[in-house]
């Protein structure tokens, strides 16, 4: 008994998928020329346009799509926050364990940790919610036969 591949819609910034979507999947969207934001779900998918509950939505005519994703800022943010805790606490062990002295804070070692974490926060925490619609980002409906489709791994016991 053969089953047949889901198509996936995804979002394409060059060659990297950013988003994928399934059918059943909760969408949120704003169209061009409209300020309204569509909330809906992924009821079918064709080669240039989706289903979105029962209205047919061209891909030409999406301005933006909205999703809380990660940037190359927010992995920044996260290098900075365990190179700032790292800092201190390897200067804390060296203190302590190798040299043999008490437990003391150096005020560089304090001052530069807590500017690294003060900087990494807001650059980890602050997420892109959108994505606008512009050259270099494309969407693009796959099968099973395309590269940017994921093969899922069914977990099912028998």
């Amino acid at each position: 008994m053969g089953a047949s591949a889901q198509k996936q819609l995804v979002l394409l910034k060059g060659q990297k998928v950013i988003l994928r979507l399934y059918p059943g999947d909760e969408i949120e969207l704003k169209m061009r020329g409209s300020e309204d934001r569509i909330y809906s779900y992924v009821n079918n998918l064709f080669d240039t346009a989706l289903m979105a509950h029962e209205t047919l939505i061209p891909f030409s005519k999406i301005d933006r799509i909205y999703f809380e994703h990660t940037s190359f800022m927010n992995k920044i943010g996260t290098a900075l926050i365990i190179g700032g805790v790292g800092y201190f606490l390897i200067d804390q062990l060296n203190t302590v364990i190798v040299q043999g002295e008490d437990f003391t804070i150096d005020e560089n070692v304090a001052t530069t940790s807590a500017i690294m974490v003060g900087v990494g926060l807001p650059m980890k925490l602050i997420r892109k919610k959108s994505q606008r619609m512009k050259p270099g980002y494309h969407l693009l409906t796959v099968e099973s036969d395309s590269p940017f489709y994921k093969h899922e791994v069914s977990h099912m016991a028998f």
